[in-house]
């Protein structure tokens, strides 16, 4: 944001600022649509500005539905700490009772170089491994692309690139694939991003004994009234889920990712933990609520203090670790978040963090997808104005 659009809004309450903010980007040919909500001390302010489809159409609402893609970690990882919490999983047991494809695995002698053979992993994959990310395989963001995990797991067929809930296959036919790459890189020994999501789907599934979205919604959206949130639109929500959009081309236009009929509005053959789900920024502001107070009453108190502390880094560049399935700030970011605010970004168009120091809670949800992992201008400067702003009015 520059010194002169500060200025220009500097008498402007964090709520008619944050609208400015969203409508500016969309007036911009940014964004085609967004909804956006902040939580403060009880105060909730919320607002929409754009429609469903660029140049026109019907106007996206706060009550829109998004495609959330990797926002989708932190709500499949409050379900798996659940089944922690009344002991059917614990967090240092490895995964071969529930995912006997993992046991046994061989590493990559060198994680750049398949042709240099494999050697034994020195330890089972272990629950916690998996929440952090660390079982071993995944996106090395330092590394060229491909690496030859990546690689091979875009050779065994499976959907890679941007979510597609209709192109995998189920879930015990997906972690057969998965299971035949060896791993990049010792259990415990390197945070990758992704992979690990998708197969907590899996472990949560196996170890609750139900498919996963009946256990997301029994232990997780059915308690918190999270009622827009699941796997395939839910019932309810049908008529508020639009197209999304790729990012403009240099001559501005658009390209449809997915229609309002398209790949989210039904149940996928693979409930993918990584980026699945749909949701509105109510829901996500539920969810960002509870585990700010402490996790009732879904998890236990000590169970969030551990989800929400470090456990994986440094992730990026910018400040960034990984707790038990969601991202965590390792140090404050100037006029910004603070240490230890919890959350994560989606590369269709979406983040959510909440800050513990002042307990606000930033949530902005958008119709088009990001062009690289580094998040468009309008991401930044909402979250600069919901975690800088020292007035809500």
């Amino acid at each position: 944001m520059s010194a002169g659009s500060r200025a220009g809004r500097q008498d402007m309450g964090l709520a008619e600022e944050i609208e400015q903010v969203v409508a500016d980007a969309v007036a911009a040919g940014a964004v085609p649509g967004a909804a956006w909500l902040v939580r403060r001390d009880g105060e909730v302010a919320r607002g929409a500005a754009g429609t469903h489809t660029p140049g026109g159409g019907d106007p996206v609402r706060p009550d829109t539905v998004f495609r959330l893609s990797s926002v989708t970690k932190p709500v499949v990882a409050t379900a798996a700490l659940t089944l922690v919490d009344d002991g059917t999983l614990t967090l240092d047991e490895p995964v071969d009772r529930l995912l006997p494809e993992l046991a046994g695995r061989v590493v990559l002698a060198d994680p750049a170089d398949a042709g240099a053979g494999t050697v034994p992993a020195r330890r089972p994959i272990t629950v916690r491994d998996v929440l952090t990310f660390r079982l071993g395989l995944g996106i090395d963001f330092t590394a060229p692309w491909p690496t030859p995990t990546v690689a091979a797991l875009g050779e065994t067929g499976l959907p890679a690139g941007p979510p597609q809930p209709q192109a995998a296959p189920p879930p015990d036919e997906w972690l057969r694939r998965v299971a035949g790459v060896p791993l990049a890189y010792q259990p415990g020994e390197r945070w990758l991003y992704h992979v690990g999501a998708s197969v907590l789907g899996v472990l949560v599934a196996r170890a609750a004994g139900r498919p996963l979205p009946d256990v997301l919604a029994e232990r997780v959206l059915t308690p918190l009234g999270m009622t827009d949130t699941g796997f395939g639109v839910p019932a309810a929500a049908r008529d508020r889920l639009g197209p999304h959009w790729t990012p403009p081309g240099d001559d501005g236009s658009r390209e449809l990712y997915d229609a309002a009929d398209g790949q989210w509005a039904a149940p996928p053959a693979f409930p993918d933990g990584g980026d699945g789900l749909v949701s509105t920024v109510d829901d996500l502001a539920v969810l960002a609520r509870v585990l700010l107070a402490g996790g009732e009453p879904v998890l236990h108190e000590d169970t969030v203090a551990a989800m929400l502390t470090e456990q994986a880094g440094p992730v990026d560049d910018e400040g960034g670790g990984w707790g038990l399935g969601l991202g965590v700030r390792r140090t404050d970011e100037p006029g910004g978040r603070h240490a230890w605010s919890f959350g994560w970004d989606g590369g269709l168009g979406s983040t959510w963090w909440t800050d513990p120091v002042t307990g606000t809670t930033a949530v902005l949800l958008t119709n088009q997808m990001w062009s690289s992992p580094a998040p468009p201008e309008v991401f930044d400067a909402f979250r600069e104005v919901a975690f800088r702003s020292a007035t809500f009015a």
